[in-house]
């Protein structure tokens, strides 16, 4: 009996129809998926616990500054002054060095790693690499911008700067970029660049005009991830020099003041304010927490909406 006339047999349509229905599945499989399923409910729980919680706790203060009113104020050791302003700002001012250093760098060494170079022990070894340093701890990092970063801007604020504080932290999610970023590159077909080659273009044509808009839609969702988690860092910007404590700037100081001089940011104003004893700051800790949460899910969103349009443009 030939393969085909096999597949007509009731038996085996009978099993076919029962594997696509789902009807005939063995109990350790239902077991399993109950498992999995009940795993998924007790994170979420413990989430919207922790979220619940968090919020509840920050509603004095929206009650009595409001929203506009605790994140346009600067830092303050009255907690009826204190606001996260220099923070919020500090961690935008992070993140647009974070994206400027990481995307063009990442992205450009995913390239190479997919498109040009050859499959060889130097290759192999540098993927190993790249995936090795993405699970290294962000304070290990926080020590290698102490001792390079600090070290080289020394003659700005002793090196502890927002300067200092954006490049170490590029080089904790630049690993992640290039991971993410490789595997976009690896998921477009293979078809894709044969019909280019087929027609007479160039590599770098190639992956300029049909590799790398297929693969944009994961390249965004690396970079989401990377701008998440560079946000919340807080290890090591404090080992580079974030000031936890209330600090002031003129407010004629240029952009190169800025980058050079002392700064603080989101996560060590939260780690700061956590520390302290009164009563008022443990609300105001809560309010700052969910404007840093609030900020991760507009960048998210914002990136999540570029990631689609483009998408639907490919």
């Amino acid at each position: 009996m030939t393969g085909a006339a096999r597949l007509q047999t009731p038996a085996t349509r009978a099993a076919v129809e029962r594997a696509l229905t789902g009807r005939g599945r063995p109990i350790s499989e239902l077991l399993f998926e109950g498992f999995l399923f009940l795993s998924l409910l007790i994170a979420l729980g413990f989430l919207l616990w922790l979220l619940a919680e968090v919020f509840a706790r920050s509603m004095p203060v929206w009650e009595q500054r409001g929203v506009v009113s605790f994140t346009t104020s600067n830092l303050s050791s009255d907690p009826a002054k204190a606001g996260v302003a220099q923070g919020l700002f500090g961690s935008l001012m992070l993140m647009v060095i974070v994206t400027t250093l990481v995307i063009p760098i990442g992205v450009s060494a995913a390239i190479y790693l997919e498109e040009y170079a050859s499959d060889n022990w130097v290759t192999r070894l540098l993927n190993t690499t790249v995936r090795n340093l993405a699970g290294v701890p962000a304070v290990v990092y926080g020590l290698l911008g102490l001792s390079v970063f600090v070290l080289v801007l020394n003659d700005f604020n002793n090196g502890r700067n927002l300067l200092a504080g954006g490049l170490t932290l590029a080089i904790v999610v630049l690993p992640i970029v290039i991971i993410t970023a490789a595997e976009a590159l690896r998921s477009v077909p293979m078809p894709i660049r044969e019909a280019g080659f087929g027609v007479g273009a160039t590599k770098w044509e190639v992956v300029r005009s049909h590799v790398l808009p297929y693969a944009a839609p994961g390249i965004f969702t690396g970079i989401i991830l990377t701008v998440a988690r560079a946000f919340g860092e807080t290890a090591p910007l404090l080992l580079v020099g974030a000031a936890a404590a209330g600090f002031g700037q003129a407010a004629s100081a240029t952009i190169v003041d800025r980058l050079l001089g002392p700064y603080t940011a989101l996560p060590t104003t939260i780690y700061s304010w956590s520390r302290l004893p009164q009563e008022e700051f443990k609300a105001l800790t809560a309010a700052a927490i969910v404007v840093l949460l609030a900020v991760v899910l507009i960048i998210n969103a914002i990136a999540i909406i570029l990631r689609n349009r483009y998408e639907r443009r490919w």
